[in-house]
């Protein structure tokens, strides 16, 4: 892989993980903060700003052949196989005729999104997805249904969608590190925070039975 047209949190990851780098270490590289490396591997669907993207792509192209080769080994071509290494669970969290959104932080423009969490090996996805919410936004949810899997098609990670009603706590940023804001959002207006294009038709689907 020789050019990445958007740099995401996995894939700078797997840049400190081909340099061998510590998070100290990738992080003055860089020019950031220890606590961004660390969001990206907490949070691998992550995009960096654009001075971030700019200090990732010199990075790349100042790397050594060895560490080009490890980084190509680590991102392989086939986004199945990438994701077999990486599962993240993604939770729909519906209160009445509303659903819960986060917007990451780092994103331009900002970006809305589901809550969501990396499932580590031998994890459950909906434990995850609770954990997830709570961490991030406060709010104690369950889940309902699992709405599916499928490989995302913007981070190659493999995606695991978990539709969840909601328990109590009133949602706010409890993660700022990783987020901006978080908010409910009706569920007729979801298309203006997040492309439909972009939302997995299951989800869509189980959100348009509730508008």
């Amino acid at each position: 892989m020789d050019v990445i047209r958007t740099w995401s949190g996995q894939h700078a990851a797997a840049l400190q993980e081909a340099m061998r780098a510590t998070n100290e270490e990738f992080a003055r590289r860089l020019g950031v903060a220890v606590r961004t490396v660390a969001a990206w591997h907490a949070a691998p669907a992550t995009v960096p700003r654009r001075e971030i993207q700019r200090a990732l792509d010199g990075l790349h192209e100042r790397a050594t052949p060895a560490e080009r080769n490890r980084f190509a080994s680590i991102l392989q071509p086939d986004a199945a196989t990438r994701a077999q290494a990486l599962r993240v669970a993604i939770a729909i969290v519906v209160r009445a005729n509303e659903v819960l959104l986060v917007c990451r932080r780092g994103d331009e423009p900002l970006s809305w999104g589901f809550p969501a969490g990396v499932v580590k090996p031998g994890g459950s996805p909906s434990a995850v997805a609770v954990q997830e919410t709570l961490a991030e936004t406060a709010v104690h949810c369950t889940v309902r249904q699992h709405l599916g899997i499928r490989v995302h098609p913007t981070t190659g990670v493999l995606a695991s969608y978990e539709f969840c009603e909601y328990l109590a706590g009133e949602a706010r940023n409890a993660d700022p590190v990783e987020n901006l804001d978080t908010s409910w959002v009706p569920i007729s207006s979801l298309t203006k925070f997040i492309p439909t294009e972009q939302i997995y038709p299951p989800v869509l689907a189980a959100l348009e039975a509730l508008a």
